[in-house]
């Protein structure tokens, strides 16, 4: 399984995960932080969990190009 867990609060909105992993990421226009889609919020970290190994590159590439290390990828 992958887990994908974003800070939410600590975004500062530079859209650079959007742009590695679309799919799981968007920007949102109420407050032009990021979005980790699907995911389940618990005390401001939000979590995406799948058996869908093919995220699994994309999210990387977001977590290396985030420049307050707000995003994690983990395989379990």
């Amino acid at each position: 399984m992958v887990v994908v867990t974003l800070q939410r609060e600590k975004c500062i909105g530079c859209n650079y995960c959007v742009e590695m992993a679309p799919a799981q990421f968007q920007m949102s226009k109420k407050d032009g932080k990021t979005v980790l889609l699907k995911s389940v919020n618990t005390k401001g970290f939000h979590t995406l969990k799948s058996h869908d190994y093919s995220i699994m590159e994309a999210c990387e590439q977001a977590v290396k190009a985030c420049p307050v290390n707000i995003i994690s990828v983990k395989e379990t």
